[in-house]
């Protein structure tokens, strides 16, 4: 009877097996329960294979600013894709707002990328920390990036960028230092002491401090073929191109924009990740566009997912074009989209399929710059293991 209930009921095996199909919220209580419950959640192993029972494109991680008490602190609010769809304003009300000014770089497998920063007179220091909301623990500062404050003059500006190479299963920060001639590029990987340089090549004026990342590259909108004395009036559409970066092969390339882009923006356009894909977002005429890379790299994938007028929205601006609305998430059938107009500070919940307008709330003016990213959670711990 002893050796009996001594025996395990389930092998260990079935029982991780089993186990990965479960919340991260449920895992990380069930840690208490024995020692080999506590180890497995910090396994590298079971880390990944939790990985990829999760579910894919059901989770937004919505981040935005907010102004409290005479200071602006980013926020982060991890919610379900139906959650933010149907009660956008009741997600924001729920959010992590930060106790320091971090800037969020970007967000990779449920691992987010905070930066932080000291500004003195004559130079300037940056670096990062990684945070995983579901499990909430946060690393220790990356090492420091110092730069000489006059060393750097619009439009030849420095940049960052979080991503994720599954060939060598790292999480990287790229810093894009471009200065005079030339772009140095140098890489920060989670649990590294020290920026390694990869990369040198062509400086170019710079139209995003934050580079998109999406299928292994991180990318950045660019003027390649502008000098220094460019102006944004003179530009044409030969100019305008994305500036990739690949984290594996440690290359850069640039890709061509949508073909249906006849003429340049008034305003620089936005460009961002939806679904796993690059989208441009721009002003044309009166109307917000939007184009979707369906298939990384491809210049023909580029399909047009969004055309509508600012009046059958109802965003207007008096003194001209409005700020250009965000797309923070996508129905799983990309046939309704929820927008953040800054103008109206409104949420507004499109169906373009219908061509109508389902729903609009109104959200706080204290609240901005919003932001969406794929987000799944996982047990990805913001350290190396």
């Amino acid at each position: 009877m002893s050796s009996f209930q001594h025996s395990p009921v389930v092998p260990q095996e079935l029982m991780a097996e089993i186990l990965s199909r479960l919340p991260v919220k449920d895992l990380m209580r069930f840690r208490c329960v024995s020692t080999w419950l506590n180890h497995l959640v910090f396994d590298p192993t079971f880390v990944k294979l939790h990985l990829q029972r999760s579910s894919k494109n059901t989770h937004i991680l919505l981040t935005f600013r907010d102004y409290e008490n005479d200071e602006s602190r980013h926020c982060a609010a991890p919610c379900s894709l139906q959650n933010l769809l149907h009660n956008p304003t009741s997600t924001v009300d729920v959010c992590h707002r930060f106790n320091h000014d971090y800037t969020i770089l970007g967000v990779c497998n449920g691992l987010v990328c905070l930066q932080d920063s000291y500004r003195g007179d004559e130079f300037e220091e940056y670096w990062v920390r990684f945070w995983n909301p579901s499990t909430r623990v946060m690393c220790e500062d990356s090492p420091h990036i110092r730069i000489r404050s006059g060393d750097y003059n619009y439009p030849y500006l420095f940049m960052f960028g979080f991503g994720y190479d599954d060939w060598s299963d790292r999480y990287q920060v790229v810093f894009l230092d471009n200065k005079s001639q030339k772009l140095e590029i140098r890489v920060y990987s989670l649990g590294d002491t020290c920026w390694r340089n990869t990369l040198t090549c062509d400086a170019f004026p710079a139209l995003g401090l934050h580079g998109a990342y999406a299928c292994g590259h991180l990318n950045w909108l660019a003027l390649p073929k502008c000098g220094s004395g460019y102006r944004w009036a003179t530009v044409t559409m030969k100019d305008l191109e994305i500036f990739s970066y690949d984290l594996k092969n440690e290359k850069c390339s640039y890709l061509s924009m949508p073909d249906g882009l006849s003429e340049v923006p008034p305003d620089v356009p936005v460009l961002e990740v939806l679904k796993g894909c690059l989208c441009l977002s721009h002003h044309q005429g009166t109307c917000f566009v939007v184009w979707m890379m369906k298939e990384f790299g491809v210049a023909k994938s580029w399909t047009l997912l969004l055309n509508v007028s600012y009046e059958h929205l109802r965003i207007r601006d008096p003194h001209g074009l409005p700020a250009l609305p965000v797309i923070l998430c996508l129905s799983e059938d990309d046939n309704v989209m929820l927008l953040a107009s800054y103008d109206t500070a409104e949420f507004i919940l499109y169906n373009k399929k219908d061509n109508r307008i389902d729903d609009r709330e109104l959200f706080n003016e204290d609240k901005f710059y919003f932001f969406s990213y794929d987000y799944v959670q996982s047990l990805v711990f913001p350290y190396r293991n």
